[in-house]
């Protein structure tokens, strides 16, 4: 797990709460047990690395090799404007005096 200044704050002051069924919570405290932890420590953790892995999937590009050549050879090599953008950049000058 990655230790943040949040994960590692002791001061927390912000709550959550959740309703599970019987059975999900005899589940989380046995979890919980098994790994030496309390049940809120199981749970935030556990939280915690299910929504990084979340948000990592959501802003991680991933690339096969070949779309990576194609996005590298695409930087090294830009197709020239076309007519759209040209004309895009003559009207931004002339609206801006640039």
């Amino acid at each position: 797990m990655q230790h943040t200044p949040e994960t590692t704050d002791k001061a927390r002051n912000a709550r959550l709460e959740a309703r599970v069924s019987g059975a999900q919570k005899e589940l989380f405290q046995r979890a919980a047990a098994l790994t030496g932890r309390t049940l809120s420590e199981l749970v935030i953790e556990s939280t915690q690395e299910a929504a990084t892995r979340i948000v990592q999937e959501h802003e991680l590009i991933r690339l096969t090799r070949t779309e990576q050549a194609a996005f590298v050879a695409a930087i090294l090599n830009p197709a020239p404007p076309g007519t759209r953008l040209r004309s895009a950049v003559e009207r931004y000058r002339q609206q801006t005096g640039v």
